[in-house]
């Protein structure tokens, strides 16, 4: 049975009110509700599939991030994009702590430890799937867990990344209270989430692939980040684009709108209203993703 929320998962107020029902174009074509606190603007998936429930919802041969064998051109380029991200994401960290523990919750296949540990990280990562979890061990050996519960209480960390996965979690307010208790004070903790009040997001509408439902269980807009500062007493260091998103997202969205029209004519829409969404962005945070730098207070 799907699982019903009372509160806003993120500020825990009972005022909520439907706002948007969105499809799944991905997988299974099933339509899903999204309610917006009133209090923290916080949109959630509400009723959604529970956590035992939700796996057969990530397990499709397109779900890229959970893969590491290209499938087709879309795939390709995903794949290129995500390994020089991922020496971006590296950079990125990098500029607040030059090296010391990094833990990745949902680390998916495990590049960006990887990356990591060869720049002389102490690495650990946190992947709930299996099959990626699987391939990251590969990689990385007994460092990555399918749960956070599995980490020893003195594993304290510098730095705790979530590339595209705060988003996922279905115990937020646990979850994030059980990572901060690994952070160590003035450890930063860098979130990765989708913008839909950014251009592609508004042009898109219904269709804009960001939504991912029922996987994305939650969208965040400037007023939610705020909130989720405040809740978790976090300090908001720096807010980062990540530009090329707005591409990929474009093009996955341009399929779900237009799923009868040519590849090139896909590709050409997507790549115009990415650089469209790239320039439409004014400020930080304005963008189709956007990294958000927190440090612990």
């Amino acid at each position: 049975m799907p699982e019903r929320l009372t509160k806003c998962p993120l500020c825990k107020s009972g005022h909520f009110l439907n706002q948007i029902e969105i499809t799944d174009y991905a997988v299974t074509k099933e339509s899903f509700l999204l309610s917006k606190c009133t209090e923290c603007d916080l949109l959630f998936t509400n009723p959604r599939p529970t956590s035992e429930e939700i796996a057969p919802y990530y397990d499709f041969p397109e779900y890229y991030s959970h893969q590491d064998n290209s499938r087709n051109l879309t795939h390709w380029i995903y794949q290129r994009v995500r390994n020089y991200s991922t020496s971006k994401k590296i950079e990125l960290i990098e500029q607040y702590e030059e090296e010391g523990k990094l833990l990745d919750y949902g680390c998916g296949t495990g590049e960006l430890l990887n990356e990591a540990r060869i720049n002389l990280w102490k690495v650990t990562g946190i992947e709930p799937n299996d099959k990626a979890r699987n391939q990251a061990i590969k990689k990385l050996g007994n460092r990555v867990y399918p749960s956070i519960d599995e980490l020893k209480k003195e594993n304290v960390f510098d730095v705790i990344t979530l590339f595209h996965v705060l988003e996922h979690i279905h115990d937020l307010r646990k979850t994030l209270k059980k990572l901060l208790s690994h952070l160590k004070s003035d450890g930063y903790l860098i979130i990765a989430v989708p913008n839909h009040e950014s251009f592609d997001g508004k042009i898109y509408g219904k269709f804009w692939a960001g939504w991912d439902v029922p996987r994305h269980l939650y969208h965040f807009n400037t007023k939610a980040i705020t909130r989720f500062k405040e809740e978790f007493e976090l300090s908001l260091v720096e807010i980062k684009p990540m530009i090329f998103d707005s591409f990929y997202v474009s093009l996955l969205s341009e399929k779900y709108q237009n799923p009868n029209q040519s590849q090139i004519r896909q590709y050409s829409r997507a790549i115009k209203n990415g650089l469209k969404s790239n320039q439409q962005a004014k400020n930080p945070g304005d963008y189709s993703s956007n990294i958000f730098i927190f440090q612990k207070k």
